[in-house]
């Protein structure tokens, strides 16, 4: 019985969806990257940049690199300085990318990683975004 319970038990947490760092809010994210305690990568794709802009001040990494996931931890590692413990808050458009890129980076060795759960664009179960917010944006 107590072995029938512990299987249960360790297949329902197998089920959830994996994360890697902490989860931020827009506002947390912007204010921490206005003190400089954090770099703010936005990892959509060129074209949703051109769309929105970015969040003021973030990096620009897509991982829709055409050149595969190897290429955007390269391109990651480069915009972090060769610094793999560097706070990084990631955004996309609704946190779906930016918690796939934080799994990726921390089995990439990547040690400070936030995700803004809300995005660019919100989520009913996360908060408004970074637009709705009114948070400052700048041309990619």
């Amino acid at each position: 019985m107590l072995f029938r319970l512990a299987t249960i038990i360790l297949l329902a947490f197998a089920s959830l969806p994996a994360t890697a760092g902490t989860i931020v809010t827009a506002s947390a994210a912007a204010k921490a990257a206005a003190a400089g305690d954090t770099t703010i990568v936005d990892v959509r794709s060129p074209r949703e940049w051109r769309q929105t802009g970015v969040a003021r001040g973030a990096a620009t990494v897509t991982i829709h690199n055409p050149d595969g996931i190897n290429a955007f931890v390269r391109e990651m590692t480069k915009a972090v300085g060769g610094d793999k413990t560097r706070p990084i808050a990631l955004i996309c458009a609704a946190s779906v990318r930016s918690a796939r890129a934080a799994r990726i980076l921390a089995a990439n060795g990547f040690k400070n990683i936030q995700n803004v759960s809300e995005g660019m664009l919100g989520r009913p179960d996360a908060g408004p975004g970074w637009l709705k917010r009114d948070l400052p944006v700048s041309p990619p």
